[in-house]
C-alpha cells in the first residue's frame, strides 16, 4: 500500500462533504507532477485529506476506490482523476505549521513543495502524522 496527501479547499470540497457524499472523484488536477501521482495510485492506497487555504491541516483519511481514469472536465483529454472514499476523521487536526516545525517531517513533499496538490507520503511520514493526529497508522 502506498500513502498520499490530497489537498482540497474547504469552501470547494470539505471533509464534511466527503463524509456526507461517501465517495467522490478527485478531479480538476492540472499539474503534471500531481497528475503523475494520481496515475500511480492503486485501489486500497490511503491518503490524508488536507484542507488547504483555510485550516491548513490534515483532517481525515481517505482510501483510493478507483484508479486513474479520464477527467471529463479536461477538454484536451490530458488529465484524469481517481475516486476516493472516507476512512476516518483525525482525532486532532495536524496543521501545516506543526508539520513544518517537526524535524521528522522536513522531507515531506507537503513541506518541500507546498503548491503540489497531490503528494506522496512515505511510510515513516504516514506513521508520524497518524500519531500526531491521534489515529492508528
Amino acid at each position: 500500500m502506498a500513502y498520499w496527501l490530497l489537498k482540497s479547499e474547504p469552501f470547494k470540497y470539505s471533509w464534511d462533504r466527503m463524509l456526507a457524499d461517501g465517495r467522490t472523484h478527485w478531479d480538476g488536477v492540472r499539474n503534471h507532477q500531481a497528475s503523475n501521482n494520481l496515475k500511480a495510485m492503486q485501489v486500497g492506497d490511503r491518503a490524508f485529506f488536507y484542507h488547504s487555504n483555510e485550516g491548513l491541516a490534515v483532517v481525515g483519511v481517505v482510501e483510493i476506490a478507483r484508479t486513474y481514469y479520464p477527467d471529463p472536465s479536461d477538454p484536451a483529454g490530458r488529465f484524469g482523476m481517481v475516486d476516493v472514499q472516507p476512512v476516518k476523521p483525525v482525532v486532532t487536526p495536524v496543521t501545516l505549521k506543526q508539520m513544518k516545525a517537526d524535524p521528522e517531517l522536513q522531507g515531506m513533499a507537503l513541506v518541500r513543495q507546498s503548491r503540489l496538490s497531490v503528494c506522496p507520503v512515505s511510510d515513516a511520514e504516514w506513521a508520524h502524522v497518524c500519531a500526531l493526529a491521534g489515529i492508528e497508522a
